[in-house]
């Protein structure tokens, strides 16, 4: 948040419902995706907030909330997935040490495809309407970067205005040069591309 906030923008960071002690039962991309287009009427609220300059940044299982937010509202005006997860269900095949949590707060992926799929940033792809920017480190084993590849073609594929900071030899987290260096480059692309 500070290193954010280090850029010259007002920072908000919504806690998801379930998470961090708070109320609620956090649903992987259920009932919480809701969260950041609330966060988002209440910042639209605030007298020092252009409401059509909101952008949204979701990293990692963020980028759920975040790319609901883009496709189903017209709050944000810039969309950043950073190490995002672009498709649950191959999160699920993935991450075997996440499936007992993901079994059980989402369900399993073979008897109910659409629980995964109706939170899976990709199959948003097509709703969303803002430019969106894709973070990935090639060497990402929390959220692996064909997640990041993926969800970049598809949104080229559908002619929707997308660019890619790909950091090679980086994993999930980067080291503090690297991180403050990739959150520069990542608020001059919120400036480039700012209504």
């Amino acid at each position: 948040m500070e290193r954010f906030s280090r850029c010259g923008y007002i920072v908000f960071a919504p806690v998801y419902r379930g998470t961090e002690g708070g109320e609620g039962r956090d649903q992987f991309g259920g009932a919480d995706m809701e969260d950041v287009p609330a966060a988002c009427r209440l910042l639209a609220a605030l007298p020092f907030v252009d409401p059509s300059r909101i952008a949204a940044m979701g990293f990692s299982r963020g980028s759920i909330n975040a790319a609901f937010a883009a496709a189903e509202t017209g709050w944000i005006s810039q969309l950043v997935l950073w190490g995002g997860v672009s498709d649950l269900a191959k999160t699920y095949e993935e991450r075997v040490d996440l499936r007992r949590m993901l079994k059980r707060v989402v369900g399993n992926p073979n008897k109910i495809p659409g629980a995964y799929a109706e939170r899976s940033p990709i199959h948003m792809a097509e709703r969303i309407r803002c430019p969106v920017l894709i973070i990935h480190g090639s060497e990402d084993e929390q959220v692996y970067s064909s997640h990041g590849l993926g969800m970049y073609r598809r949104l080229k594929e559908l002619g929707k205005e997308a660019d890619l900071h790909w950091y090679e030899g980086y994993g999930h987290h980067m080291p503090p040069e690297m991180h403050m260096q990739a959150i520069e480059r990542m608020f001059a692309w919120i400036r480039e591309h700012e209504p």
